[in-house]
Parts: structure tokens; sequence; C-alpha cells
């Protein structure tokens, strides 16, 4: 199907949605990368005006992958509430558009299961950075494990306490440092160096035994290759989380070394290990989730689709598992793919509506890469937007610099200063647990009892207290 507009008297024609879509997009370098791009404004504002124009149906008659030759489409056309898209399948993406921003806050969460992760992409392509800020603020999507993330109110922080050599009494410290700053209700997730068995072992036997001791209740997660934590969980390790990267495409998925099926299965091994090892873990959502723009074109996976699009097919395959926690790491692929500031606060916006509003607990590490046209002002300008936006949780990085992924993040100072700015508290559990424990999430080291909790939290895992 082709489809055309008019800007200015010169007529533009797209001689497909897949097309459509790429050159409706704002402008990011990866779809330049890719050849799929506008090649000027007015193209790009051509394309919008289609795309605005375009049926809902447009998208169940043309899928933008062949289902027959990928398993992502086929899911995804299974996926999606008929009946509720039965109340809007007349609509064109423009009256998408306008209705969702006049909807109520309990149809914006309940219109988002009946919708296919394009039909979000569309509709994301002609939203300004405010209407995606707003939009999003009026979703809530709460998970539940240990505690309660996505809460009015409340602002979730991972502690990201990575170690270039995998040192365990320098991942504790990171971790001690971030509890008393308040931060880890969403997780403690440490991204090994090393993918090997028994290294995540330790880490997350280290982990537990902390949360376990000292009573927190928070999960905790090693960001391996899925099979190797399962391998892990074989020897009796664990797992609070299971983590995987996923993306939205099949072929992007086998390069990561995936299918669907295996997911699948580690999903209900985890639950099965949940069950026989903490009761109180019953139904708690367990699988953790990482995506990022550009990931499907890296691996040369994305099928002439733009990365928004396939980003979004990304957060459908999410959506599958019922996942605790989604994260876009939305400026980690580097410079090739989200140039500069804009490129990625825009990209940041994008992601966070469009997996709240697909029916993910959405989270952003707000980073990018040392070799990127930007800067810690252009974190904090993208963190506090998706703070306003009301993002489920961001990262805390110890002094903002992943020293074993060698990229810029949000630290535990940030977290403590956004949580203050917006009037937002950690998880409910989390933060009973710091007033119980008087634990001054202010970030302030100057009293002897902040050194008395520390010695308390070290004294929690006497595998490596017994080493200092």
């Amino acid at each position: 199907m082709v489809y055309q507009a008019t800007v200015g008297g010169e007529s533009f024609r797209f001689p497909s949605l897949a097309d459509l879509m790429a050159k409706a997009n704002e402008e990011k370098a990866g779809d330049q990368l890719a050849g799929v791009a506008a090649i000027s404004h007015r193209q790009r504002i051509a394309a919008k005006r289609a795309l605005a124009d375009c049926s809902l149906q447009d998208f169940l008659s043309n899928p933008l992958i062949d289902p027959e030759l990928d398993e992502v489409s086929r899911r995804l056309l299974e996926d999606y509430d008929p009946i509720i898209f039965e109340e809007f399948q007349s609509w064109t993406v423009g009256e998408l558009r306008d209705q969702l921003l006049a909807a109520s806050p309990d149809d914006l969460s309940r219109w988002g299961w009946g919708l296919l992760p394009e039909m979000g992409a569309a509709v994301a392509k002609l939203l300004t950075n405010q209407q995606l800020i707003v939009l999003a603020s009026r979703i809530h999507r709460i998970s539940r494990m240990r505690n309660t993330q996505g809460l009015p109110g409340t602002l979730g922080i991972r502690i990201q306490p990575n170690h270039p050599s995998d040192d365990l009494r320098g991942i504790l410290a990171s971790t001690i440092e971030g509890l008393l700053y308040g931060c880890g209700d969403a997780v403690i997730g440490v991204n090994p160096a090393t993918d090997s068995v028994a290294q995540v072992s330790a880490i997350l036997r280290m982990l537990d035994q902390l949360i376990q001791r000292a009573e927190i209740p928070t999960q905790h997660c090693c960001l391996a290759h899925i099979t190797t934590q399962l391998q892990a969980l074989e020897t009796g390790c664990p797992i609070d989380l299971l983590f995987q990267s996923i993306a939205g495409s099949q072929k992007a998925n086998d390069s990561f070394g995936i299918t669907l099926q295996l997911l699948h299965e580690g999903r209900q091994q985890v639950i099965e290990s949940h069950r026989s090892r903490d009761r109180r873990l019953e139904g708690a959502q367990v699988m953790y989730f990482e995506t990022g723009q550009g990931s499907a074109l890296s691996a040369n996976a994305h099928h002439g689709i733009d990365q928004l699009t396939m980003e979004a097919r990304a957060y459908g395959v999410a959506r599958l598992f019922d996942p605790f926690l989604v994260n876009s790491v939305v400026g980690f692929i580097g410079p090739e793919y989200l140039f500069d500031e804009r490129q990625i606060v825009r990209a940041g916006l994008e992601d966070h509506f469009l997996g709240k509003l697909l029916g993910l607990p959405m989270g952003v590490d707000v980073c990018y890469t040392n070799h990127c046209d930007a800067d810690q002002n252009s974190a904090d300008n993208l963190m506090v937007l998706l703070a306003a936006a009301g993002c489920n949780y961001f990262m805390g990085v110890p002094g903002t610099d992943d020293i074993m992924l060698n990229y810029q993040s949000t630290s535990y100072h940030d977290a403590v200063a956004v949580r203050k700015l917006f009037q937002r508290q950690p998880a409910p559990e989390f933060q009973k647990w710091l007033e119980e424990r008087q634990i001054d999430a202010s970030g302030g080291w100057e009293t002897i009892e902040k050194l008395r909790q520390i010695e308390r939290l070290i004294a929690c895992c006497p595998m490596i207290h017994s080493n200092t």
C-alpha cells in the first residue's frame, strides 16, 4: 500500500508502512546509518501527516515483519487484546493520539493492552516531548517482588555496584554506600565482568546473604546471560530476578543467544525455585529485561525498520513475560545510534512512554558513552524530565561513572536530589526498613551512627567480612 502527503506544494509518496514509519521518526543517527531516515524536514512532516491518516487496521493487515519468518511477529499478533482493540479499531493513528491526550488514566492504562507495539510506536512519532511526559505521568504500572515498585509518589533506584574484576568486597562497598543513600529498592543488580557460573554464583550468594541477614526488602540480580544464570540456579544458587537483554525481532534475539521459548522456560524455573525457597515469593514477578534503541540495527536484524519501532517491538516481547522491571539503557550503544543530547532525550522520553503505554513497569538508565556529544548536564536534564513523567526507577552508580562498563549514568546523589525535588520516596516496604534502622537517606556521612550502620551491614556478609 502506498501512502502520500503534500507539504508546501511538494508531494511525497511512501511505498510501504515500514517506510512511512521510518520517515515519520524524529531524527536519529541510527536511522540515518540504516538508510531509512527522512532526507529532509519537509519529508518528515509529510510522513507524519500521512501516518496520522493511517488506519490502525493497517498494522494488522500489513505486518512490518512477516510472521511466517519471525516468531516475535507471530507472538505479538497473538498477544494484544482484540476485545479492547474493538473499542478503537476504526480510528486512525491521529485519532488515537487525540483520544489518548483526552483519556482518563484508567483508559490510558487499559487501552495499551489492545495495541500492537507498532501502533504505540506510530503514536509516539506524532507526540511532542511534552506530550510524551504528560501521557506517561498518567499511567502507573505497578510490579511486586519483595517490595512494590511503581506506586504513585515513589521512585525506585537500582544499585549498580559493578566492579572491573568482580571483587566481592568492592561490590559490597558500593552496595552499602547505595543503601545508605536510600537506593537499592528496585534491585541490587550487578553486571559481571566475567560471565561464568562460578562468578555469577559468588556474586548472587553474597548479595542474597546481605539481603537475608540485614532483612532488606529488596531483590538481587546478576546480569549475566540467561543460560549462565540458569546453570547457577541448577547448582542451588538463589536467583531473585532472571535477567536478559531482549530485542524486537527473532534475528536480533538470535544474536543475543535467546529464543522466546528459552525465556519462558527460564521464567518457569525461577518461579519453581521461589516456591521451594521462600513461599513469600509466590506470585512475584521474576523477570528483568533491558533494551535500547539501536540494538536490532547493531545486529543487522532490523529488517529495514526504524529503531523506535523495533524498540516498541522489544517491549511487546517483554510484556509476554510479566516482568518486574524493564529498563531502557537509552544512551549506552553510542553516537552511531543516538548522536547527541537532543536525540538521547527524545529517545528516553519515547521509550518510557511506550513501555508504560504497552503495560510495562518501566525504568530508564539515563546514560551516555564518553564519545557521545553529551555530558552530565545532559543526563541531569533527562533524569528530571523522566521523573516528571513518572519513571518507575533509575540507576544508582557510584559517582555516575561505571568503572566496569565504562559509561556515564546517574548516581546515588542524583537519586537523593530528584526524590527531594519531586517529593518521592522509595518503595514503601523499603522506606519502612530505612526508618526502622534510622538510616538517614540524605547521604550524610558525618555521624558515628552512620559508621555503625556500615559496620552492621558489612557484618551481614561474614564471607567478606572475614577477609577484610
